[in-house]
C-alpha cells in the first residue's frame, strides 16, 4: 500500500460526514434548531479525524517529503491545500461558536451554524477532489520507495504517538453512525471523486 491509497481511504470516511453535515444544515435551516447531538458528533469528528488525524499526517509528513523531493512551499499545489486547511479551520471555529451560542439561548446561531457548515462541505469535497485527482499523483510521481516505506512507518507512528490511543478507530465508529443516523453511504461503499478544479493557485486543530 501507497502513503497516499492511506489518505485516500481516509478521504472516503471523511466525506461520509460532509454528507451527514449536508443534511444537518438542511434540517437546521428548514427548522432554525441545531440537531445538537449531531452537530457535536460532527465536529468531533472533523476536529479529531480530518484535521488532527488526516491533515496532520498530510502537513507534518508527507507534504514535508514531497519538499524534499523539489515540491515548492510558497506556491503551487502543496500551498493551495495549506490554504483550504486554514479556511477550513476558520469555518470550522466558526462552528463551534455557534454551537455554543445555540445552546446559550442565541437562535440565531442557527443560521451561522447552517451558512459556515455549507462552506465548509464545498471546500472539503472540492479539496479531496483536487488531492485525490492532483496532488497524490504528483506526489507518488516524486517519492521514491524508501520514502514511501519512511512514510507508511511514520504514519503508523503517527497514529500512536501524536493521538490518543483508539481514536482513529474511535472516529471511524462515529462515522458509521452518523452515515446510519442520516442514510448516507458508508465509506466502504465509496469511490475517490475526480478533481474538481487546478490547485496550482495561492497546521493544528480546530482550536
Amino acid at each position: 500500500m501507497k502513503p497516499t491509497d492511506i489518505l485516500s481511504a481516509e478521504h472516503r470516511v471523511i466525506e461520509v460526514v460532509l454528507d451527514a453535515l449536508e443534511h444537518l444544515f438542511a434540517d437546521t435551516r428548514r427548522t432554525g434548531v441545531i440537531e445538537l447531538e449531531s452537530a457535536k458528533s460532527a465536529l468531533t469528528f472533523i476536529c479529531n479525524f480530518a484535521d488532527r488525524c488526516h491533515h496532520g499526517k498530510e502537513e507534518d509528513l508527507l507534504f514535508t517529503k514531497i519538499y524534499e523531493r523539489g515540491m515548492p512551499r510558497g506556491v503551487g499545489p502543496v500551498a493551495v491545500m495549506l490554504d483550504e486547511h486554514e479556511l477550513g479551520r476558520r469555518y470550522v471555529r466558526d462552528m463551534l461558536a455557534a454551537v455554543e451560542a445555540f445552546e446559550r439561548g442565541d437562535r440565531a446561531a442557527a443560521g451561522t451554524f447552517a451558512d459556515r457548515a455549507a462552506e465548509y462541505v464545498e471546500l472539503l469535497r472540492e479539496h479531496i477532489a483536487k488531492e485525490d485527482g492532483v496532488l497524490f499523483p504528483m506526489a507518488e510521481a516524486m517519492l521514491r520507495d524508501e520514502d514511501r516505506t519512511q512514510l507508511l512507518a511514520a504514519f503508523q507512528r503517527f497514529e500512536v504517538t501524536d493521538l490518543d490511543a483508539g481514536t482513529h478507530q474511535e472516529m471511524e465508529k462515529l462515522a458509521a453512525r452518523l452515515a446510519e443516523r442520516y442514510g448516507v453511504t458508508p465509506a466502504a461503499q465509496r469511490t475517490p471523486a475526480t478533481a474538481g478544479g487546478c490547485c496550482h493557485g495561492a497546521h493544528g486543530s480546530c482550536h
